[in-house]
């Protein structure tokens, strides 16, 4: 495997974790509906989110309580489902960013 291949192995699983924990700190501020997370998180460049992506992962963030839904009527077409973060959710948010904050932090010391 050149470097080249290691990198992309090693950025599609570093990907996975960042992705949810993109998501949940995009529902910190409040609750959001689903296409609106997707053109949020599309926005970011590097992430290259799609809806087949997002709203799996959304809807196992609600069978884990991270996250709740709610149902709202548009007047411009479908019903949104709009997702919010539980108390749960926000603990566990609070516990990922100190993780990753901690975890660069180590890194940044390695490099002396």
């Amino acid at each position: 495997m050149d470097t080249t291949d290691y990198h992309l192995n090693w950025a599609v699983q570093l990907r996975r974790g960042w992705l949810e924990l993109c998501v949940l700190n995009a529902l910190q501020g409040g609750e959001r509906y689903g296409y609106d997370l997707v053109r949020a998180l599309a926005a970011l460049p590097g992430l290259d989110v799609t809806e087949g992506t997002l709203y799996p992962l959304l809807s196992r963030l609600r069978l884990t309580g991270l996250v709740s839904t709610r149902l709202e009527e548009s007047s411009s077409g479908p019903a949104r489902k709009y997702y919010a973060l539980t108390p749960p959710g926000r603990r566990a948010l609070e516990r990922m960013n100190q993780h990753v904050e901690n975890m660069v932090a180590q890194s940044r010391q390695l490099r002396g």
